[in-house]
Order: C-alpha cells, then structure tokens, then sequence
C-alpha cells in the first residue's frame, strides 16, 4: 500500500471517529446546521486532498473544525453576491469566532451533548427528535434511520428538513438547558440515548449484529448526562447500556454468527463493564422512586451476577418485569416476563402467557415474539409447531446473522422429522 493510500484509509478512519464530533462545533460556531454539514464535507475533501500530500496534522479534529468554519465562511461570501445578509454574517463569523484550535477539548466533546439536547427540544415532535439525533448526533443516513423505524427514506428526510426548519424559525438555542430545566428536558434525551445504543447494540437490519460505534456513542452520551443530573434514570440508563456492552464480545461466534445468552461464554464478559453497572444498579435502587431504566438495569444486572446460565434467580428477574409493568406497561415487557416465566416455571406456562398475548394481536408481526414461541414449542417436543413458529419469526426478521440462526433451527428441526 502506498503513503497515499495509507493516509486515505486514515482520513477514513477519522471520518468515522470524529465527523460527528466535528459537526457538532460547527454547528455551535455557525448557528447552522445546513451550513455546517456542507462545511464538514468540505473540510474532509480539503483533507482528501492536502494529507496524502502534506501528511496528518498534529491535532486532525481541531484541523477540521478550523477548516470547515473557513470554508462555511468563504462559502457565504459567494453567496452574497445573491444575498447581501450572508455577507455581513460571514464577516461576524469571521470576527467572532475563535480559532477552533484554541477550543478546550472538554468543550468540544461537550458540543456532541449539546447537539442531543437541540435535537431533543420539546419544541420538535418525537419522530423528529429521533429522527434528528440519529441523523445528526449518530451520522446515521435517511435509508438506515427508515429501516430502523420501518418508514420511507423521503418521510425520514422530510421529518429533519421540518426540524431543522422549527430549531431555525424558533430560534432553538444549541446549548445543555440551565438545571432548573433539566428534569423536564431529560425523558425524550434518555428515550433517544436508548435508542442509538439499541441501534448499536441489535441493529434494525444488515449484515452485521452490532455497530459497536453507536453503543460507544450513547455509552459517552449516557456518561456526560450522568456527570450532569447523577438522578437513578440516568444512572439507570447508563447501567443498563454499560452491562449489556459488557456481553457483546460472547454475542456472536468467531465466524459471526449469533449466540444466544444461555450458550455464550461467561468469561469473554467485559468485567470492568460488569463492575460500573453493578455499582450504578446499586445506587440508583437506593433512590425513594426507581423508574423503568433502573429497572431494566437491576434486571440485567442478575444476568451480569450468576456465573452460569443455570445459576440465573429467574425468580427474581420475574418479580423485576412485575415492577417494570407497573412502570411502562408494554406487550414487548410482557413478553419477556412470560420468558422469565418460562424459565421459572417451565415452557408450558411461558407458553400459555406467549399464547394468550399472541392472540391480542399486538406481536404478531415482532419476530422474537415468534421465535421465543417457536423455542417453547421447541422444548415441549412439539416439532412440527416449532418448525412453523420459526418459519414465521423467519419471515419478519430483517438481520442476516439471525436469518441463518433461525434457518438453522428450521433445519435442525427437519432433521429430527426425518430421523422420527
């Protein structure tokens, strides 16, 4: 590989990294969030062409930030000649600004939670925010997002032209809400941080079962928003993603494929990851009031505790998804206290709840409601309406590595039949 090439794959690499990073103080410096993505890409196709050439900066990001600002500039100044108002906001930009390079890094980490509260402004609707927070916080495409929320790439481009258009117009200011506000403005920020590393963690559809970079992301997002209101939700939340990174390295085989939680190996579990969360568990359960992420965390944290899957106090977990539905009721929490049932108690009772929620009607088209029935069935002995239930989970899943996990218990199943 030549220089050339070595430093391309650099760019790369920093592109990946830091272009949300830098996206987020350009936003900051230009009030804009138009202006700054066109100035991101610009500041990459500089480094395209100047680093092969003259080699990597000392400090890349700060090289971005400051050559994207001037390109933003220069780029108003062109269009001035159409719209005198551009001109004189490029001379204050130019005047105001401070040179990136002179930036606290602590502040420019800072602008990424700044950018998650303006895209989580109460102001804009739910869709938008999520929307909005993954394109911009995330640097997900429109395709990914409507994969990910089974919608349209136009509708998901048109959400965050509205939104941007509302923080525009409404003059959304970019910064963390003073304290007093916080409280208030936290719920849809937490539900969004959740939402990456859910992204990140079990993405929506593809090749791959995690995007180790998006629960990175909301990990860092989780950490800051801790730093700033240590209340038991977002400790909660934070140890609720810290435990379940801790499991991602047994998640999947050496040749990619899935591994269920009762087959993986317990030692690849991230220890230093275990021992954060369980801390974090700890005192947000201290607290008078416990919302649904403490919870979730307590109940991950009884996976992260029993040193093999036998050893699980499933009993314990039950009574946690007792709580959590008094909480945030949800047919999906449902379901997934009918497995603890299961566990518990045995298949035939997980299977009867499984039964009774399918016939609602509100899973029917949730493929692990349908493979969680077909392994029930499974362990029941009843083959023929095993092989079925996984047909059926086959014909909703999205996600290639599952894909082959439920071919195969098809396959293992047809097996059986033809040895009966």
């Amino acid at each position: 590989m030549s220089g050339a090439d070595a430093t391309r794959e650099q760019i790369d690499a920093i592109y990946r990294a830091e272009s949300r990073t830098v996206l987020a103080t350009l936003i900051r410096l230009l009030g804009d969030f138009d202006l700054a993505e066109e100035a991101v890409q610009d500041a990459f196709l500089a480094a395209t062409d100047q680093w092969p050439r003259d080699g990597l900066p000392g400090n890349p990001r700060s090289w971005l930030i400051s050559t994207g600002r001037f390109k933003a500039i220069d780029r108003l100044r062109r269009r001035a000649r159409f719209d005198a108002a551009l001109g004189e906001l490029a001379t204050r930009l130019d005047q105001q600004s401070p040179d990136p390079a002179e930036i606290d890094r602590d502040q420019v980490d800072d602008d990424r939670l700044r950018l998650i509260f303006t895209c989580c402004h109460p102001a804009l609707s739910p869709d938008a925010q999520v929307a909005m927070t993954m394109r911009e916080v995330c640097g997900l495409t429109t395709e990914e997002i409507a994969r990910a929320f089974l919608t349209s790439p136009p509708t998901i481009a048109q959400r965050i032209v509205r939104a941007k258009s509302k923080i525009r117009m409404a003059r959304i200011p970019f910064e963390v809400p003073p304290k007093p506000d916080l409280p208030r403005r936290l719920d849809p920020v937490l539900r969004v941080v959740y939402l990456v590393f859910n992204e990140g963690y079990a993405p929506s559809s593809g090749e791959s079962l995690t995007r180790p970079a998006l629960c990175t992301e909301a990990i860092r997002l989780g950490r800051l928003l801790v730093g700033l209101l240590p209340d038991p939700e977002t400790e909660g939340l934070l140890a609720l993603m810290l435990l379940h990174e801790s499991r991602r390295p047994a998640r999947t085989s050496a040749k990619g494929e899935l591994v269920l939680l009762p087959d993986q190996d317990r030692a690849a579990w991230n220890r230093e990851l275990i021992d954060e969360g369980l801390a974090l568990v700890a005192r947000a359960q201290s607290a008078d009031s416990v919302g649904p992420y403490a919870i979730q965390a307590a109940i991950a944290a009884v996976h992260a505790g029993a040193p093999t899957a036998r050893a699980t106090d499933w009993g314990r977990i039950v009574a946690l998804y007792d709580r959590l539905l008094v909480a945030e009721p949800s047919p999906v929490v449902e379901l997934n206290r009918a497995i603890a049932v299961a566990m518990r108690d045995g298949p035939e009772v997980g299977l009867e709840l499984i039964d009774a929620l399918m016939e609602r009607g509100t899973l029917e088209d949730y493929h692990l409601a349908h493979s969680a029935r077909a392994d029930l069935l499974r362990r029941l002995g009843r083959m023929t309406a095993s092989r079925a239930a996984y047909e059926s989970a086959l014909g909703l899943v999205r996600k290639e590595p599952e894909r082959r996990f439920l071919a195969r218990r098809i396959s293992e199943l047809s097996s059986l039949d033809e040895h009966v």
